[in-house]
């Protein structure tokens, strides 16, 4: 793959970020069409950051820095239809990853339990399940709660 950046998220990325996220499951899904995306996006102390290829947008990370127990928690990822298979949903974890090495001893993430891909895909690197709520954004599917345990501060360096 040619050399992939990630930058914080300028005008205009949180529509785009709002859109893949509103054209795409799990958002489909769980029925959360572009305004409550857009939302999700533009929520105060939230951090979102756009990875580009060749200059092109084609995915995003959506971190809330003190979201489970004060330890981080991605809220969202996703990559565009086009970039997927690429290594970016990898290198975008591996991004949050490294941010919040040293800080936080666990990182934390969701993922519903018809999302068998994106389950797989987490667990490939190396995040483990740690609890599953019942029904929780929509009847029939569980939100199963991963965790990874980061580097300790000295590790880190």
């Amino acid at each position: 793959m040619t050399a992939l950046s990630i930058r914080q998220a300028r005008s205009g990325d949180a529509v785009w970020a709002a859109a893949l996220m509103a054209s795409s499951d799990p958002w489909i899904t769980l029925g959360r069409g572009f305004e409550a995306c857009h939302q999700a996006c533009t929520w105060a102390g939230d951090v979102l950051e756009i990875a580009e290829l060749e200059g092109e947008r084609c995915g995003f990370v959506l971190v809330r820095p003190s979201g489970v127990a004060g330890a981080p928690y991605v809220k969202s990822i996703a990559v565009a239809p086009g970039f997927r298979s690429r290594g970016v949903g990898a290198a975008l974890l591996g991004h949050v990853e490294r941010t919040y090495a040293g800080r936080a001893r666990h990182l934390f993430l969701c993922v519903s339990s018809f999302n068998d891909r994106a389950r797989l895909f987490y667990e490939r690197q190396g995040y483990a399940a740690v609890g599953a709520i019942k029904d929780f954004l929509i009847e029939g599917a569980d939100e199963i709660l991963m965790q990874k345990r980061l580097p300790a501060p000295d590790a880190a360096a």
